[in-house]
């Protein structure tokens, strides 16, 4: 279950990165408010998840979707470059994450 609870939670880490870029600077009341609250569920499934996975695993695993996802999705959504040396970082993150996986 804790894997589960992290991997919804690095979801949610994805949300309100991008979030962000709609808030336009907290400007704005409904993507704020959403942006705050894929946070706040962010970090509470994180802290869940750490209850029974290693913290360290936990939080590289955590950070790691968030920031895939990221990357994914500014170049999906903002126009955000996709270059070889960017897909390359990409894929030795997500080797990272299941690397981490399989160690836990």
């Amino acid at each position: 279950m804790a894997w589960i609870y992290l991997f919804v939670a690095g979801l949610l880490e994805i949300g309100w990165a991008i979030g962000l870029k709609y808030t336009e600077g907290f400007t704005k009341l409904v993507p704020t408010l959403l942006t705050a609250a894929s946070m706040v569920a962010s970090i509470v499934l994180l802290g869940l998840a750490v209850r029974t996975l290693p913290l360290g695993t936990a939080y590289a695993v955590w950070t790691g979707i968030g920031t895939v996802g990221t990357v994914i999705l500014g170049v999906i959504l903002f126009a955000e470059p996709a270059t070889a040396m960017r897909i390359g970082c990409i894929l030795l993150i997500i080797a990272g994450i299941a690397g981490l996986k399989l160690t836990a």
